[in-house]
């Protein structure tokens, strides 16, 4: 089995961690960690165990030891938000997720040691175990411009109209409403803020501010700050009582990562992982798998298609990524044609789709993640999850005034938890 470099240690601890935190817990200057990741000197061998260290503790939390705070994680897909509040302490008591393919790959992850049900509508609130921090991606395709596109041109409803979908933010209201958690977190996309001229957002402001009497506060972030990937999501966060909570306190790197920090490396680095094996990389031949590169036939009509709405004037068409890109969104129909991301592999070779190892890499998964589930699915799954290093980052933020809520002492910063 291929080790890791160094290089590739600190690539890894970047998803989870900010540049700030891997100089001190190395006791080296933030400057120099910047240089190591740039390429502009090389990271010293002798960083490897401790960058080990920093992993292995990263993701691993005695079975012993008592949880910093309880969390419910609802709507829960592949469990994005749940590895960023495990990542500080937490212990997930309850888990709603209806998808038969994303609970195997949740189960496969985090296991079934606690409560899971599919469909939440049905679950009784007295039936959801007490807890501290609701988490909830509740469906957004009921919001979001290609879900609302797709829904008018079907002649179909959206946003809190489509019963199947949309409401499902209520059941998250009757939820708080009963167990009045001391903070919740919920994600959405940003179109979320100006869905039916602004009256959704409203609709659920009043609900949470008015009438559930919580602290509410809300952001739109872009994911391009931990990972190569332009991704908004607009986050709310809100708190049983008054607080001083402040987006203001966000550590967001200014300079993120490019396409290249994610992608399978050619040069015989490319780790090799049990449990992917070759399925998406061949490490003899050290290549992708040929089969993501796109089609002849696929290839021509992408093409054809992109210059059809060209000519009309349009802005629909594939998206090309070279190394030093920021990619755009990748969506759950990716696994369509691979259009909005492609891989640019030279002139005189036809682009290819990402493999669903660096899916998971671009929405800043660890390689410790598993993937279960044919390639259509895992595409599926990585295009509705979340940038997982944008959960850990407005959980650190939020954690000290949910202490504060629940009479616990101050916990030290999120390194000092997993040093």
């Amino acid at each position: 089995m291929t080790q890791a470099a160094p290089l590739d240690l600190l690539k890894q601890a970047r998803i989870r961690f900010t540049q700030r935190e891997i100089a001190a817990y190395v006791g080296k200057d933030i400057k120099t960690v910047r240089r190591w990741e740039k390429g502009e000197t090389p990271c010293p061998a002798m960083l490897e165990p401790a960058l080990h260290g920093l992993l292995q503790t990263a993701t691993t939390i005695p079975v012993d030891a008592p949880a910093r705070f309880r969390f419910i994680d609802l709507f829960a897909g592949i469990g994005g938000i749940r590895m960023g509040f495990e990542a500080h302490g937490g212990a997930c008591v309850f888990t709603s997720e209806w998808n038969a393919f994303s609970k195997k790959t949740y189960v496969e992850n985090f296991g079934a040691e606690r409560e899971f049900i599919g469909d939440i509508v049905s679950c009784p609130a007295d039936a959801v175990p007490e807890h501290d921090i609701l988490l909830g991606g509740f469906p957004c395709q009921p919001f979001s411009i290609a879900g609302v596109s797709k829904k008018n041109a079907l002649g179909r409803p959206h946003g809190f109209e489509c019963t199947t979908q949309g409401t499902l933010f209520f059941d998250v209201a009757r939820i708080i409403a009963a167990r009045r958690p001391a903070a919740f977190l919920l994600e959405n996309v940003k179109n979320l803020l100006s869905h039916d001229k602004g009256r959704t957002f409203e609709v659920i402001l009043q609900t949470l501010r008015d009438e559930l009497g919580y602290d509410v506060h809300y952001r739109v972030i872009d994911g391009q700050h931990f990972t190569p990937q332009h991704r908004e999501r607009i986050l709310l966060v809100g708190f049983r009582e008054k607080t001083a909570f402040s987006w203001d306190d966000l550590q967001l790197p200014t300079d993120g990562p490019r396409l290249a920090s994610i992608l399978h490396r050619t040069d015989g680095s490319e780790p090799l992982l049990p449990w992917d094996g070759d399925r998406f990389f061949d490490h003899a031949k050290r290549r992708v798998q040929p089969k993501y590169t796109l089609t002849p036939k696929l290839w021509a009509y992408l093409q054809h298609y992109a210059d059809k709405h060209r000519a009309a004037g349009n802005g629909f068409g594939f998206g090309l990524a070279y190394p030093d890109s920021v990619t755009r969104t990748l969506s759950a129909r990716y696994h369509k044609d691979g259009s909005e991301i492609l891989v640019h592999q030279g002139s005189r070779k036809r682009p290819r789709r990402l493999t669903p190892r660096e899916c998971a890499r671009l929405m800043g998964f660890p390689d410790t993640f598993r993937i279960p589930v044919s390639d259509t699915q895992a595409y599926r799954q990585f295009g509705n999850s979340v940038v997982m290093p944008v959960m850990r980052e407005v959980a650190r933020i939020m954690l000290p005034h949910v202490d504060a809520l629940l009479g616990a002492a101050p916990v030290a910063p999120a390194l000092a938890l997993v040093a």
